[in-house]
């Protein structure tokens, strides 16, 4: 299970499941959040555009493989916006990196 953590937090004592743990400070923090109700307790998850700016970020991490796969699959959704997912990549700091991979898949 992966777990965003706000930058300075103490990563959770849990034996099970295991958590692969990523830190955020500021807007990287912040933004994209959307929160939905399981079982009667808020849970905060980003959304897609978020998300494939993360795998980006996190990509020697995660894998290229990853990232470029996220990318592929939010580029086919209906609700596809570059905009939003160019301005989530330069809060994540990878826009230059991603802009060219955008380009080549437009």
């Amino acid at each position: 299970m992966d777990v965003a953590l706000r930058a300075g937090s103490e990563r959770p004592a849990l034996d099970y499941p295991p958590l692969r743990t990523f830190w955020f400070s500021g807007p990287a923090w912040s933004e994209g959040v959307e929160v939905y109700q399981l079982d009667d307790t808020p849970v905060r998850i980003y959304n897609p555009t978020k998300t494939v700016g993360d795998c980006f970020k996190y990509r020697h991490k995660l894998g290229m493989d990853i990232a470029l796969e996220a990318l592929r699959l939010y580029r086919k959704r209906r609700d596809f916006d570059i905009g939003t997912l160019l301005n989530h990549a330069r809060i994540c700091r990878v826009e230059k990196i991603i802009r060219p991979y955008l380009e080549a898949m437009l």
